[in-house]
C-alpha cells in the first residue's frame, strides 16, 4: 500500500547556504557559480556548513529511524558475522581471512599445506573450522589491530612472497588513497625498516622480496611515477618510470609468468606498455622497452609466455579490432617491432576480431591460456591449452576455447586466482539470485569443484526470487538491456514500486551479483532494475564509445527510456520509480533530474560527480586531466564544452519540481570531491520549485567508498534504502 502520510519531518528546516557569485568564463561563456566557496576544505566555515546539512539530513529522516534500525538488523542477521573465506595455496601454504562477530575487519591466516604429487588432493582446500584456530594456524595481519583508534582504516596492498617469508601490506588512515607501506618478516615476525609513505595502493614484492614495486602519485592525484625499493637498502629508490603527460595514469605489475616488470601508462582509449626483465632490477643502465608506443593510439596488453620455441609475446590488442584479438609474437620480433603493423606481420593471429566477444586480456597457468571474456553482456572465462600455441605458429588452427558452464541466464563467471604455479584457477560466480561462489577449475582434466558458497542465515531460497533480461527501445532505435528482478511470488497482474539502478562509463559494466543487503527491498514488494546503458561495456567496446565525449547524452537518454519501459509494464507503478547510481552513476542521477524530474518519485545520488564541467576544466584538481579521455576537454575545446554544459547537472539546475534527492559523499573522496554535492544541493533548493526534500549526508571521515568498517557500511546501505522507500511510498 502506498502511505499517504509524509514519510519526513517537514518541520526540519534546511540550513542556509552563503551566496557568493564567482564567474567561470570559458569560450566566449560565463557561467556564475554562487556555492564554489564550499571547495575550501578546511574552512571551518566549511566544515559547518557541512556539519549543519548532516544534522538537517537526519532530521529529515527521524521519522525512518525504525525501519533503518529494521534494515540494518536485517543485514546482519542475513551476514555469518564469523566466517572465513576458502583457503588459497601457494607455495607451501593456505592462505585464508576470517570475520569475527563485532569485529569490522578480517584477519588474515595460514596453515601448512602438503604435497603428495596427487593434484586434486594437493590442491584441495583444507577444512577449516568457522568458530576455532586450528593448532598449526598461523595469524599473519589483524586488521582489527590496525584500525584500533583510527577514525578511517583501509588495507591497500596484502601479499605475500611465495616463499611464505616476506608480507607486505599498505594502510590508508584517512581516506585519501595515500597509503603507508610496511613490510613485515614473518619468520622472525617482526616489521622491516622498510617503510614507505604516501604510496598508492597497489606496491608489491617481487618473487624474490629482492625489492618492492611501488608508485607514487602527483599533487592531482594521478599516480605517475614507478619507482624499486631494495630491501634493506637505504638513499634513494631506483625511478623505473615516469610519467609527465597528466592525461595518462602510470602503473606496474608482474607479467603472468613472473619473469617481467610490466609498467604501463594509459586512458581509456590507448597506453603504452613496457617490459623490464625481474633479473635487470639492479642494473641501472637496464631500460624497459616499449612493446607499442603510444602514438599508435593502441589499448593492449602484453605477457610473455615460453614455449617450446623459444620466448614469445602475447598481446590483446584493439588495432582494427574494437573487441579485441590476440595476436602471438616471437619475443625479439617483438623488441625488434617500430609499431602494431610491425608486431601483426611478426607474429601470428591467435584469435581474430569479433562483433559479438570482447576479449579484454589473458593470463598464464603452468599449462593453459586463461582468456577473460565478455559475450550476450556477461563475464566469462575460457581456456586453451598452451601446447596448442606452438602449432598456431605453423598455421594450425587452434581448438575452441573450453569455458566452463552454468545454466543461469544471467551470472558472471570471472577469473579469480591463478598462476603459472598452478594447475587450478579460481573462478567468481554469482548472479542475482545464487549467493558468491568460489570454484576451483582444473583446465587439464575440465573439473570444476564448488569450494563455497556465500552463507545467507535466516533460511534463505534462491527459488524465492528470480531475475529476467528484458530489452527496452532507446529514442535511436538501439535495443538497451535491462535486468528485472524481485520476489518470485510477486503477482505481476498488479503494480508494484520500482527502483532503477544505472551507471554508465568508463566501459564499466553492471554484471549480474547477488546482494545481502538488497533482500530488504525485494522482500518489501520492491522490484529492482538494472539499465545497461550505453557508456558501460555490456555489449562490447562500440557500446562503451557510444556513450562518452561526444555521445554522452547517450547514457541518460537510455536511462530515461529505460524508465518509460518500466512504466509500461503492468507489473510496475509508474508514479513510484525511484532512481539510484553512484560516482559517475551519480552524474546520471544528476543528468536525469533535470532531464525527467517527473518520472521518478525520488533520487538518490552517492559519491556523485555531479560538477564535472569545473572539475574537467581545472587540471589542478584531482584526476581531472585523465578525464579528458571519458568526457572531452572542456578546457581547451570550445565543442566539448558546449556539449557537457547541455548535460551538466550543476549547471542545468533549474525551475523544475524535483522530487526528493538525497546526494551522500565524504570528505577525503579523492576520485569525486565531496564539493560537487555539496555545492549542488544548495543549487536545487534555490533553484527548483518544489517542496520536496534535498538532503546533503557527508561521512566526514571517509573516502570514495564512505566510511570504513562492514557495520558502518551495513549502516550507510540503511540509511539510503530506508531513503528510496519512503519515496516509494513503501516505508510503512
Amino acid at each position: 500500500m502506498t502511505s499517504t502520510a509524509s514519510p519526513w519531518n517537514d518541520a526540519a528546516r534546511a540550513p542556509s547556504t552563503r551566496r557568493t557569485p564567482a564567474e567561470r568564463r570559458l569560450h566566449g561563456d560565463v557561467f556564475t557559480d554562487d556555492y564554489e566557496w564550499l571547495r575550501a576544505k578546511e574552512d571551518p566555515e566549511v566544515l559547518a556548513q557541512l556539519e549543519a546539512e548532516n544534522r538537517y539530513a537526519e532530521a529529515v529522516t527521524e521519522p525512518l529511524g525504525s525501519l533503518r534500525e529494521a534494515i540494518f538488523g536485517e543485514i546482519k542477521a542475513r551476514t555469518r558475522e564469523t566466517d572465513l573465506s576458502v583457503p588459497v595455496r601457494k607455495g607451501d601454504w593456505w592462505y585464508f581471512r576470517r570475520t569475527a562477530e563485532g569485529s569490522d575487519y578480517p584477519v588474515f591466516c595460514r596453515v601448512p599445506a602438503e604435497t603428495t604429487g596427487e593434484t586434486e588432493r594437493d590442491w584441495t582446500p583444507p577444512e577449516v573450522p568457522t568458530g576455532e584456530r586450528l593448532a598449526d594456524e598461523q595469524v599473519l595481519l589483524d586488521a582489527n589491530a590496525l584500525a584500533e583508534g583510527l577514525p578511517f582504516f583501509s588495507l591497500g596492498a596484502f601479499q605475500v612472497t611465495r616463499d611464505g617469508r616476506h608480507l607486505t601490506y599498505s594502510v590508508d588512515d584517512s581516506g585519501d588513497e595515500r597509503y603507508t607501506q610496511y613490510v613485515r618478516d614473518l619468520e622472525r615476525d617482526e616489521l622491516l625498516p622498510d617503510r614507505l609513505e604516501g604510496v598508492f595502493g597497489g606496491g608489491f614484492l617481487t618473487p624474490d622480496a629482492g625489492h618492492l614495486v611501488y608508485t607514487l602519485v602527483d599533487d592531482s592525484w594521478r599516480p605517475y611515477e614507478v619507482r624499486a625499493h631494495r630491501l634493506g637498502a637505504s638513499g634513494e629508490d631506483r625511478v623505473l618510470a615516469r610519467e609527465e603527460d597528466p592525461t595518462l595514469w602510470l602503473g606496474a605489475g608482474l607479467s603472468s609468468d613472473e619473469s617481467h616488470l610490466v609498467l604501463d601508462a594509459g586512458c581509456s582509449e590507448y597506453n603504452e606498455a613496457r617490459l623490464l626483465p625481474l633479473t635487470a632490477l639492479d642494473d641501472d643502465a637496464a631500460e624497459p622497452w616499449t612493446v607499442i608506443g603510444r602514438e599508435d593510439r593502441v589499448l593492449y596488453d602484453a605477457e610473455p609466455v615460453t614455449l617450446p620455441s623459444g620466448p614469445h609475446l602475447l598481446v590483446t590488442h584493439d588495432h582494427a579490432a574494437p573487441n579485441g584479438q590476440l595476436l602471438l609474437v616471437g619475443l625479439e620480433e617483438a623488441r625488434a617491432a617500430g609499431s602494431v603493423g610491425d608486431l601483426e606481420r611478426a607474429g601470428a593471429v591467435l584469435l581474430g576480431p569479433s562483433e559479438t566477444r570482447r576479449l579484454n586480456g589473458v593470463g598464464l597457468t603452468g599449462t593453459h591460456l586463461v582468456l577473460d571474456l565478455r559475450e550476450d553482456t556477461l563475464p566469462k572465462a575460457a581456456f586453451l591449452p598452451l601446447g596448442a600455441l606452438e602449432g598456431a605458429l605453423r598455421g594450425e588452427p587452434l581448438p575452441d576455447a573450453v569455458e566452463p558452464g552454468f545454466e543461469e541466464e544471467l551470472y558472471s563467471a570471472g577469473v579469480g586466482a591463478f598462476s603459472v604455479h598452478s594447475p587450478v584457477v579460481g573462478l567468481a560466480y554469482s548472479s542475482f539470485v545464487t549467493p558468491g561462489r568460489r570454484y576451483d577449475y582444473f583446465p587439464e582434466t575440465g573439473a570444476l569443484r564448488l569450494r563455497k558458497e556465500t552463507p545467507v542465515l535466516g533460511g534463505y531460497d534462491p527459488a524465492r526470487y528470480t531475475a529476467r533480461r528484458e530489452w527496452a527501445r532507446a529514442e535511436d532505435g538501439t535495443r538497451i538491456p535491462v535486468s528485472v528482478l524481485h520476489r518470485a511470488d510477486l503477482d505481476l497482474t498488479r503494480e508494484h514500486p520500482v527502483v532503477q539502478y544505472g551507471y554508465g562509463s568508463y566501459e564499466i559494466s553492471m554484471d549480474p551479483g547477488f546482494s545481502i543487503s538488497r533482500l530488504s527491498l525485494l522482500d518489501r514488494g520492491v522490484v529492482y532494475a538494472v539499465a545497461h546503458v550505453r557508456g558501460g561495456g555490456e555489449l562490447g567496446r562500440r557500446w562503451y564509445t557510444d556513450g562518452k565525449k561526444l555521445r554522452k547524452l547517450n547514457t541518460f537518454t537510455d536511462f530515461i527510456a529505460v524508465t518509460d519501459h518500466l512504466a509500461a509494464q503492468p507489473w510496475a507503478d509508474a508514479g513510484r520509480i525511484a532512481a539510484t547510481g553512484g560516482s559517475a552513476g551519480g552524474l546520471l542521477m544528476g543528468g536525469i533530474a533535470n532531464m525527467a524530474p517527473e518520472r521518478y518519485c525520488g533520487i538518490l545520488a552517492v559519491v556523485p560527480f555531479v560538477d564535472p564541467v569545473t572539475s574537467v576544466s581545472d587540471p589542478e584538481l584531482p584526476l581531472s586531466a585523465l578525464e579528458w579521455e571519458e568526457w572531452g576537454n572542456p578546457l581547451e575545446d570550445p565543442e566539448a564544452y558546449a556539449y557537457m554544459m547541455r548535460y551538466s547537472p550543476y549547471e542545468n539546475v533549474g525551475a523544475l519540481r524535483y522530487p526528493p534527492i538525497a546526494a551522500v559523499t565524504s570528505l577525503n573522496d579523492t576520485r569525486v570531491l565531496y564539493v560537487e554535492p555539496a555545492k549542488w544541493v544548495p543549487r536545487l533548493r534555490a533553484l527548483g520549485a518544489s517542496d520536496a526534500p534535498v538532503l546533503l549526508r557527508t561521512e566526514m571521515e571517509g573516502g570514495h567508498g564512505g566510511g570504513s568498517g562492514r557495520y558502518t557500511r551495513w549502516r550507510d546501505t540503511a540509511w539510503e534504502y530506508a531513503f528510496l522507500l519512503a519515496c516509494l511510498g513503501a516505508a510503512g
